[in-house]
């Protein structure tokens, strides 16, 4: 009878485990079958009448410009601004430091493209996807929007938009392949895990500044 109990423990217990080992795959599989529909070419995203483009930042190189990742980025969103599909750019990045300002990079080449300062909305505090996303809900008041990244993060940027109830579309940015891809993969297969649970709990992100609705100037938003 011992020997039954222990047996049915045995099994029960490798049945939990088993489940628990393939949740992140189901996880992934769900968030990225539940968005796929909203990758969109421009002609498709012209006819969303989104309030602004939101593109999420990636890094800088060591002279404080844009890496090849974020340029990628940059240049989709100014050229979607450009072809019409959206009348403002949001611009969010990592300014946690003095010494590391993502996002008045973004601005400065932006800029340099003849974007007018007023079309560029600057979230200082894009510490992350989630974040970036909460904050154009919470402090720029966004409703609809289109956001630019590379492929392989899109799906985790729409999923976390969509859950936090804004209507989202993707644009995606890669015109080439980039180097160490493997090992970003990797990194955003946990990310999607760690932001399926973020996104349902609806947590607060770092800091929220005051509202800068996204039909007002950016300029108001500029250091």
């Amino acid at each position: 009878m011992k020997r039954k109990i222990r047996k049915k423990s045995f099994i029960a217990a490798s049945v939990v485990i088993a489940m628990l080992a393939a949740s992140p795959f189901f996880i992934n599989y769900y968030v990225k079958s539940s968005v796929s529909n909203y990758f969109m070419d421009a002609t498709s995203l012209g006819q969303k009448n989104a309030d602004c483009i939101l593109i999420l930042g990636a890094g800088l190189k060591p002279d404080g410009t844009p890496n090849h990742m974020l340029q990628d980025r940059l240049d989709k969103g100014i050229e979607l601004y450009n072809a019409g599909i959206a009348p403002k750019l949001l611009l969010s990045g990592d300014n946690g430091q003095v010494a590391y300002d993502e996002v008045n990079a973004m601005k400065e080449y932006a800029l340099n493209q003849g974007v007018p300062p007023e079309d560029l909305f600057l979230d200082h505090a894009g510490f992350s996807t989630y974040e970036s996303i909460y904050q154009a809900r919470d402090v720029f008041l966004v409703k609809k929007v289109i956001i630019v990244t590379q492929s392989y993060h899109l799906y985790r940027a729409l999923y976390i938009a969509k859950g936090l109830g804004m209507e989202s579309y993707g644009a995606a940015s890669d015109p080439h392949s980039y180097s160490g891809q493997n090992y970003r993969e990797i990194r955003e297969f946990l990310a999607i895990c760690k932001d399926f649970f973020k996104t349902g709990l609806k947590i607060e992100p770092t800091y929220l500044g005051e509202p800068i609705p996204i039909t007002s100037s950016g300029t108001a938003s500029h250091d």
